[in-house]
């Protein structure tokens, strides 16, 4: 596993933590700090600004991966009701493929999200050894 790959775990993990995003900068940069060099630093952040997706589509999943999901959970559980209650194995399908949509579309607004983490906090140690 690459030094990014573990970045992005570490982002990852931070994203599950409910705090504000300055916090976890501030935790993310201390674990940055004292496992990737300056160099490696700057190498990881100019792929992830190459690497990040700039079309509508992919901001809105990161910044709204719920609400982009939610009509998918609501016909996975339409399709199941009425699979159930009117015997149609049809909408057994539409309750799959429907829930398999929204369970992506989660996984890539996740992410999305720790990556944006992990260049946020990138530029949050440059902007801090600048300073000094």
């Amino acid at each position: 596993m690459g030094q990014k790959e573990r970045l992005l775990l570490m982002a990852e993990d931070e994203l599950t933590q409910y705090s504000t995003d300055a916090r976890k900068i501030e935790k993310l940069r201390q674990k940055i700090g004292i496992s990737v060099s300056r160099m490696e630093q700057q190498q990881i952040k100019d792929e992830l600004i190459a690497e990040m997706p700039d079309d509508l589509w992919s901001r809105l999943i990161e910044n709204q991966r719920q609400t982009v999901a939610l009509p998918f959970w609501g016909i996975a559980g339409l399709g199941l009701l009425f699979g159930i209650s009117m015997m149609q194995p049809l909408d057994f399908g539409a309750t799959i493929l429907a829930g398999f949509a929204a369970i992506k579309i989660q996984q890539r607004g996740w992410k999305l999200q720790a990556r944006r983490l992990v260049i946020k906090t990138l530029e949050d140690i440059e902007a801090r050894i600048q300073a000094l």
